[in-house]
């Protein structure tokens, strides 16, 4: 016999309750999350209480130093969370809707995209577009291809090489990858060196799902060799002080990495391999697109070029 899912009373999910239930699990203390809600103690405590009876169970276990959510708790607080800013996002809309900015464009991009090339476009583009305001997010390549699938993103910008079948893909640009070295090491020298060369250096790299890393271990695999890999963050600027402090060496794009290498008094040094030559993609989902969004893609592509399906293990 099935049992039919519990339905809750969402009329009594009000806004300042939820926020008060995000603010207990954030601070682990209901006087605090009170304070910050402008609510007398016992009328918050009167709140959660009232939500836990429409959920049906306790969002919160009570100790001596405060509270701490159960795994209903849990659960409702992720989900406060995102409804929260979902609601912030549509109060911000509606008041750019009355400054006369009638359209919010999500771009999700790659780091290499924004260091390199996207603000000044997006400056260009603010200027001829001012009904239109454009969202960027930032990315590693694989992050934003999955942003656009699952439609959190309107159009993204990434370096080739993610599998994107599902995807309508332009050229946007073109990048180069050097070697990022710090001073006196033995790899400095004029000339392009081969990537397998470096492989009995400690590596510094982006963080899992940059396109750049996974053509590094791709690289590493075809040479037969493992790569060394020391430590992963999440910016250029990151890897460039951890070579500096002599923990490893990179691979960066060399456009990017070139004022931060001066600024650094480190060295680069051009790449061998036909990897190292990149290009970068600006995509949306594949079948019909909002006017605005393709009048965006027109404006980052490269004119008049498009972009070759991407493929597997490109080297």
């Amino acid at each position: 016999m099935s049992t039919a899912a519990p339905r809750y009373n969402l009329a009594r999910f009000d806004l300042v309750s939820i926020r008060l239930v995000a603010d207990c699990v954030q601070h682990g203390s209901v006087s605090a999350a009170a304070r910050e809600a402008h609510l007398a103690l016992a009328a918050a405590s009167r709140r959660i209480r009232e939500l836990e009876d429409a959920v049906g169970e306790p969002l919160f276990e009570r100790h001596g130093r405060g509270v701490r959510p159960t795994a209903a708790g849990r659960v409702f607080a992720r989900h406060a969370v995102t409804l929260l800013q979902s609601v912030e996002q549509m109060g911000s809309e509606l008041a750019d809707l009355r400054q006369g900015i009638a359209t919010h464009l999500r771009l999700c991009a790659s780091t290499a995209a924004i260091n390199q090339f996207l603000p000044p476009l997006l400056a260009q583009y603010a200027k001829q577009a001012r009904q239109v305001r454009v969202d960027l997010d930032e990315q590693v390549s694989g992050a934003v291809v999955t942003a656009l699938r699952e439609g959190s993103a309107d159009l993204g910008v990434f370096v080739e090489g993610v599998e994107t079948p599902d995807l309508d893909c332009r050229l946007f640009r073109r990048d180069e990858l050097v070697l990022v070295l710090p001073p006196r090491h033995r790899l400095n020298g004029r000339g392009a060196v081969a990537f397998a060369e470096a492989l009995d250096e400690d590596w510094i790299s982006l963080a899992d799902g940059a396109a750049l890393l996974q053509k590094q271990h791709e690289a590493a695999h075809a040479a037969g060799r493992p790569l060394r890999l020391r430590m992963q963050v999440r910016s250029f600027d990151a890897v460039c002080h951890l070579v500096a402090s002599g923990l490893g060496i990179a691979v960066l794009p060399k456009s990017a990495a070139l004022p931060i290498l001066a600024a650094m008094k480190l060295r680069w040094r051009a790449l061998s391999d036909p990897w190292a030559s990149r290009r970068l993609l600006v995509a949306t989902r594949s079948g019909p697109v909002d006017p605005a969004v393709r009048d965006l893609v027109d404006f980052l592509a490269e004119p008049s070029q498009k972009a070759k399906p991407a493929r597997r293990n490109q080297q």
